[in-house]
Parts: structure tokens; C-alpha cells; sequence
């Protein structure tokens, strides 16, 4: 599997924020947002191939309980399972996080924790995006079947990153097609933004409308803590 980075650091979104992790940053990507905060995982995807047997001997040398497979887009590789299957064997909690278009080849659920980024209309490209992009992200990005897959298979939790009331109304929306496959009490709104005053403007609003009606609200407190440099 082609492999970004791996690294310690502190979750910074959902219900494990503040949590001591490892992660594993997989590089390789179905989908092109937009706003992408990690464009060498997507749009110029980069990084070493490396086995499940050294990633997994990278994790052991951090020396930390929980860990964090994500992407890009995780589940794409051949190997991701066997690699969450191995880490879950050895008494790691582990996360996978996903935009839920994609379906581990396992017999048995690969994270204690799935957490589910629906990526929403505004996510896609503008037109003129070479290689079709806008259309191939778009023909992708809902998987209602994948979606209702991964949350059956235990913990999970969903996440979509909000820009504007549409988006908060295309989640709203989303999530009641989706039915009772969705713990709400697991269900975050995160405001769109790259930057600490990018958040700072979405989360203004954010906030207030999580709090009228019932979402719970998602700071994206890594890049408060860190920034976004790499490797955080």
C-alpha cells in the first residue's frame, strides 16, 4: 500500500478528540474535493509503498494504544484490511476514517470506531477540472449501500464537513434517507475551513445551528492546535 505518513499526534475531530493516536495516513483517493486539506493523499497523491508487516512494526515503535487509518481514501487499498485486522488482533483500538464509498473485503468489522465523512454536493471540482473529474466525483461520492454497510458493522460515527446552510440542509437530508441505520447521537457538523480564521468565520454560524437543532458540533481542533503543517 502507498503510504503518505505515519506519525503521533492527538485526534482532533469526533468523539475521540484530544485521544493520543498513531496515524496512518494512506495515500490514493476516489473523490477530489474541492477543498481538500491534504491534496498529496488526492489531487497529487504521494508517499512509499510499504507492507502491512512495516507499517504495522512503524505503530509498535510509537507505542500508542489507538490508531487512526485514513487517507485519502483508506479502503481502497488492497491491503488495508489485513492491515486493521492485524492492528485490531494485537489490541489496538482502531479508526477508520472514510467518505463511505467503499466496502473492506473482510469477513469481520476492520475498526472499533468507523468514522463516516459523507462528502456533500459542494464538495465537487468546478466543471473544467481535467481528467472529468467533476463528473467522476460526483457519480462516486453517495453510496447510500456502502454508507449503511460500514455503520451496521458496529461504532461509527458520521461526519460532514458544512459550508453554507445548503449543506447543512443536504446533510439534514441525507441523513433521514439513511434512516435508523445512523446513531444520532454520533452525528457531527464540522465547519469547512483549512485555516484557524477560515473555522473561525464557518463555526460562528455553525455552532448556533447545531445547537437549534439538536447536531452536535465538530471544532476542528487540530488545526487550532497545530495548523496545517504535516505530520500533525
Amino acid at each position: 500500500m502507498k503510504i503518505s505518513e505515519i506519525y503521533a499526534s492527538l485526534q482532533g475531530e469526533g468523539l475521540l478528540a484530544g485521544t493520543p493516536s498513531t496515524f496512518i495516513r494512506t495515500s490514493g483517493c476516489n473523490l477530489r474535493c474541492v477543498w481538500c486539506d491534504t491534496p498529496f493523499t488526492s489531487w497529487e497523491p504521494s508517499g512509499d509503498d510499504m507492507s502491512v508487516a512495516d507499517v504495522f512494526a512503524r505503530v509498535v515503535t510509537l507505542g500508542l494504544q489507538h490508531v487512526v487509518v485514513t487517507g485519502g481514501e483508506p479502503l481502497l487499498g488492497a491491503d488495508a484490511a489485513d492491515l486493521c485486522l492485524a492492528l485490531r488482533r494485537a489490541g489496538n483500538h482502531v479508526t477508520v476514517e472514510t467518505a463511505g464509498t467503499v466496502l473492506p473485503a473482510a469477513a469481520e468489522p476492520v475498526a472499533d470506531l468507523m468514522s463516516l465523512s459523507p462528502k456533500l454536493a459542494s464538495s465537487a471540482p468546478p466543471a473544467d477540472t481535467p481528467r472529468g473529474w467533476q463528473a467522476r466525483h460526483e457519480a462516486t461520492r453517495r453510496r447510500d449501500d456502502v454508507l449503511r454497510g460500514l455503520a451496521a458493522a458496529g461504532r461509527h460515527q458520521f461526519k460532514f464537513v458544512i459550508d453554507s446552510e445548503a449543506d447543512l440542509a443536504e446533510a439534514r437530508a441525507w441523513l433521514d434517507a439513511l434512516g435508523d441505520t445512523v446513531d444520532r447521537h454520533a452525528v457531527f457538523m464540522m465547519p469547512q475551513g483549512r485555516t484557524a480564521e477560515e473555522l473561525s468565520r464557518q463555526s460562528a454560524w455553525l455552532e448556533k445551528e447545531c445547537r437549534r437543532s439538536g447536531f452536535r458540533f465538530a471544532p476542528r481542533h487540530h488545526i487550532a492546535w497545530f495548523g496545517t503543517k504535516r505530520g500533525t
